[in-house]
Order: structure tokens, then C-alpha cells, then sequence
């Protein structure tokens, strides 16, 4: 696969001229409920606008929804969020999400990146090079629906990739994935992070967060219960909760 910079389907920039244009994430007394049961709790978080971090956390601690909240597909029940001084809607644009089972158009693949392509408004010949940067230049005329599962995500991560992101939201990108596709997606996610791209990934498996985060925000009941550089998490944890989650007490 070819780096992000040497296609040029991503911003031209290097990281420490792009960074002047990404926006810290400040996040405030983030409330969520569903019919009247409280699923996020009062959670302030503070995010540097560049580097990867791993949202982590046990079943139903409300990962994925917080993904949504920050990419303005849901919104909160109260609290304050805000990217920059814009808040999650002011922003979508600028972000791309990409989910555990990719939605595909019942299209070509080439026809899959023209189709955001041309929503964003951007030259056509950038296809071509977002699909030989994720290794699918050849299936271009393939109809997506006869990918693989991994070929499947990694078209979803080149659409995403395709609108110029400066956040790049991931939802358990890799989590139905064999170890060979899941390391092609992580290469693509490292690329993304070299290349400026600020990355928030929402993942179970502690090999990968260890491997692509520089911090961790670990949730435990709709809380942040621990927010820290991954070098100090994973072997110090400070948090009870995410002691035993680590250890494999902690599931639920």
C-alpha cells in the first residue's frame, strides 16, 4: 500500500502544518438517556486535537454511543460539546465515522468513492489513489457487495479517507475481522494518524489499542472512570475498573 502523503488523496499538509486547523475536543457534563434510563453520566473529557485515542470500556458503558454524540448523529440529553468553539453539527463535515459492519452502496467500488467524491465536491481523479492506498485498485470495477468482509471495511475506510477528513471516528472497525484484514486496517489507521489525521477509535481488543493509541478514555457505567497516555494505562491502570477489565474480570 502506498503512504498517504505519496497519493495525495489526503490534506497535502504535513502533521505539524495541518495541526493549526484541528480542533481539541472539550466535552462538559455529557448527559444521555433512554427512555428515562441514564446511559452516559455526567462525562467531562478533554481531547488534544491530533494523535489516536482508544475509547475502551465494557459492554453497554456507552462507547459508541459517545462516537455518535461526537460526530452529531445523536444528540445528547444535556452537557456541552464543542470542537473548537463549534459544536458536533457545525463540524460533521469535517469528520468521517466509520462503523463495524460497513454500509456500501449496491454499487461498483469505484463507483463508492465517486459517490462521496462528488457529495464533497472533490475531483474525481483522487479515486484512483485512495483505492491503491488501501490495496483495491484492482477490484475498481467489482461490484462492492461481492467484497470480502475485509475488503468490505477497507473500502469503507477509503470512502471515509476519500473526504479529507481531520477526525477519522472508528466504531470497532476490525471487530469481525480476521488478523490479517484487521492488520491492514490498522495500517491504514497508522497512515491516517501520520499523515495528521485525528483518530478516535472506540475498540475491545487491547493488542490494537496498544498498538495505534496514544491515550485511552476508559468508560465504566456512562462515566469516564480513566483518561490517560496509553504508555501509563495499560501498565499501571489507575481506575479499579479498568484493573479488572484489563485482567479479564470485567465484562459487563
Amino acid at each position: 500500500m502506498s503512504s498517504i502523503d505519496t497519493v495525495g488523496f489526503a490534506p497535502q499538509a504535513r502533521p505539524a502544518q495541518r495541526e493549526a486547523n484541528l480542533l481539541p475536543l472539550r466535552v462538559r457534563g455529557l448527559e444521555l438517556s433512554c427512555d428515562g434510563t441514564p446511559i452516559l453520566r455526567g462525562l467531562d473529557l478533554d481531547l488534544a486535537p491530533h494523535g489516536c485515542t482508544a475509547i475502551m470500556g465494557p459492554n453497554g458503558a456507552g462507547k459508541s454511543l459517545l462516537l455518535k454524540i461526537l460526530h452529531g448523529l445523536i444528540a445528547p440529553t444535556s452537557g456541552q460539546i464543542a470542537w473548537g468553539n463549534q459544536s458536533p453539527a457545525q463540524v460533521t463535515k469535517r469528520q468521517a465515522l466509520v462503523f463495524q459492519k460497513p454500509v456500501l452502496l449496491r454499487r461498483s467500488v469505484a463507483a463508492n468513492i465517486d459517490f462521496v467524491l462528488k457529495a464533497r465536491g472533490k475531483p474525481r481523479r483522487s479515486r484512483d489513489a485512495v483505492l491503491d492506498h488501501v490495496g483495491l485498485l484492482h477490484k475498481a470495477r467489482h461490484p462492492a457487495r461481492r467484497l470480502s468482509g475485509g475488503e468490505a471495511q477497507r473500502l469503507a475506510l477509503a470512502r471515509a479517507l476519500a473526504t479529507e477528513p481531520e477526525v477519522l471516528l472508528l466504531d470497532e472497525a476490525t471487530a469481525s475481522l480476521d488478523p490479517a484484514s484487521a492488520q491492514a486496517i490498522e495500517a491504514i489507521v497508522r497512515d491516517a494518524c501520520t499523515s495528521g489525521i485525528r483518530v478516535i477509535c472506540v475498540t475491545h481488543d487491547i493488542g490494537q489499542a496498544k498498538r495505534l493509541a496514544d491515550d485511552v478514555v476508559f468508560l465504566h457505567g456512562g462515566c469516564v472512570a480513566e483518561h490517560s497516555p496509553a504508555c501509563d494505562f495499560f501498565p499501571e491502570p489507575q481506575s479499579s475498573a479498568a484493573r479488572d477489565y484489563l485482567n479479564g474480570r470485567l465484562v459487563f
